[in-house]
């Protein structure tokens, strides 16, 4: 391997040595807090180089990849950035996914190193039965309860690299366009993609997030969303790191959990899907919990309900509030509605990002005019170098030298984007197109409904008939007929739901969002042999 130019070295800016930098700028401002641990951002940048030197000491090299299976916790972003300073690859792992779905990944990804969770411990080896590439296994104790038992074979203590006594890692130069994660997508599909990311597409995506959000070096935020998934990690925790901001790293998006940790920290900022802000609002603790300090906040995976803006807005009086779009794909952002627009333009998923260029094309990548509704394609920084071992569908996202979302919108005349639905998910019911968010709008508006999700199932007349899944407010009485003369009452008959169900619950991936999957699956009514 050739040396690297002194001028390429002077230049870099890279995910490699983003703590670092903060570090030098801010060594004794509070980096991480998680439970009762808490690092500076000098202490953190040690911690890093010193799991660094451990990796390397472990034989991790260059480009190999290394599978992370576990909740939130301050050794998640230890981990990634240890990783990145070797020149190695994170792949985060979906902690709900069972032995069969972790070792598909492991598979294709080449991962030659797992770091799990103890507590998922026994998914972790089921996976391994088979996976042959993996020769570096870890365990995170994460578990107070088995911080004195013995490890299974084979198995070493991520405190051993946290802590490990020598402080040399290797001085590894990653080009920009070097792969430095791999994110799995859950996506439509029976096999998850693996998207690829690298230096130059985070970077990118920090500085937006930071320019576009009104991101700041002082704010202190709460992160409680899974961290396998890049809103969570890349929006807002990663971006943290490298703004100098600090972090509170919470487990799960429990609401008395998310609730308390805002009180503790005085916390400024939170990003929460609409689902879980739902699920603040409605907390016995909320009434008590002393949120002044918090002003920034944050939503994603689908558009609030204009009826949650107004009462977030009332309970909420000094909330600034950004709804941040895009995808894996994108690193994620892709565009953000501001503030000032929430009510005046709710539902919009608003601008193209500081490093974004959006347009909306028909089938044939020609652009379409403002307000007609197409694919969503976009030019960014960002953009994922294409899915790993997927050269066809890398070539297919890319066409016209465009990235195609797969999601369906338009633009308003001053350039807003509003998202219509998934490409894959617009129900086509009796040769009509139907948006499901439009549906879902109008029955949030009914005062019993809680929750709702639209979706459509195959059906002998319709091809596919509109359906909704409903979750009442506590105490509420109202029938699906009397939900479905609502929407009647508002829509045109094609789009007013065949059917209405109402559920206890919606069911949700750990990010908030809903999986309209599974709702599908369940109400699709059995056909006729």
């Amino acid at each position: 391997m050739t040396a690297t130019a002194p001028e390429t070295t002077a230049r870099r800016q890279g995910v490699a040595h983003l703590v670092h930098r903060s570090a030098a700028r801010f060594p004794r401002r509070t980096a991480l807090v998680d439970g009762d641990v808490s690092w500076t951002f000098a202490e953190l940048a040690e911690i890093v180089d010193r799991t660094a030197t451990a990796l390397d000491a472990a034989g991790l090299r260059r480009g190999e990849r290394v599978a992370l299976l576990a909740h939130n916790c301050w050794q998640y972003p230890v981990l990634v950035l240890a990783a990145a300073r070797i020149g190695a690859v994170a792949v985060p792992l979906n902690f709900m996914l069972g032995p069969a779905e972790v070792r598909y990944i492991l598979d294709d990804a080449d991962a030659v190193a797992l770091v799990a969770e103890d507590a998922l411990l026994p998914v972790a080896q089921q996976a391994l039965d088979g996976a042959g590439t993996v020769r570096t296994r870890a365990v995170l104790r994460l578990d107070p309860d088995t911080s004195g038992t013995a490890l299974p074979d084979g198995w070493v203590d991520v405190d051993t690299w946290t802590s490990h006594p020598e402080v040399a890692p290797p001085d590894v130069e990653l080009e920009d366009d070097e792969p430095v994660r791999i994110m799995y997508t859950s996506g439509t599909e029976s096999r998850p993609k693996g998207v690829v990311l690298s230096s130059r597409s985070l970077m990118w995506q920090y500085v937006s997030c930071v320019a576009t959000g009104g991101m700041e070096a002082s704010d202190v935020e709460v992160h409680a969303l899974p961290l396998y998934h890049c809103a969570q990690l890349d929006n807002f925790l990663m971006t943290d790191l490298y703004l100098g901001a600090t972090s509170i790293v919470l487990r799960r998006p429990e609401p008395e959990a998310i609730l308390a940790a805002v009180e503790r920290h005085r916390a400024t900022n939170l990003f929460c899907p609409p689902t879980v802000w739902i699920g603040l609002l409605a907390s016995p603790a909320f009434a008590t919990a002393d949120l002044g300090s918090l002003r920034k906040g944050y939503y994603g995976a689908s558009a609030m309900p204009l009826e949650m803006l107004d009462t977030l807005g009332e309970r909420f009086p000094d909330l600034r509030l950004w709804n941040f779009y895009g995808q894996t794909e994108m690193a994620s952002l892709a565009t953000a509605l501001p503030p000032e627009e929430q009510r005046t333009h709710g539902g919009s998923a608003g601008y193209p990002a500081l490093n974004v260029e959006t347009r909306i094309v028909d089938p044939d990548g020609t652009p379409l005019p403002t307000g007609a509704v197409g694919e969503i394609v976009h030019r960014s920084p960002h953009l994922t170098l294409g899915y790993l071992n997927q050269p066809a569908k890398t070539a297919e996202a890319f066409r016209g030298g465009w990235f195609h979302s797969g999601d369906l919108g338009y633009l308003d005349p001053d350039g807003r984007l509003y998202v219509v639905d998934r490409v894959k998910d617009m129900i086509k019911s009796g040769g009509e197109n139907v948006a499901s968010r439009e549906v879902e709008e109008v029955l949030y508006r009914h005062p019993e409904v809680a929750e709702a999700a639209v979706f459509g199932v195959p059906d002998d007349h319709w091809i596919e008939a509109v359906t909704a899944a409903v979750v009442l407010r506590p105490d509420a009485e109202v029938t699906p007929d009397a939900l479905r003369a609502h929407c009647r009452a508002v829509l045109a008959g094609f789009k007013t739901p065949r059917a209405v169900h109402v559920v206890s619950s919606l069911p949700k991936n750990p990010s908030g969002k809903i999986l309209k999957r599974e709702l599908r699956e369940s109400f699709t009514p059995a056909r006729r042999s």
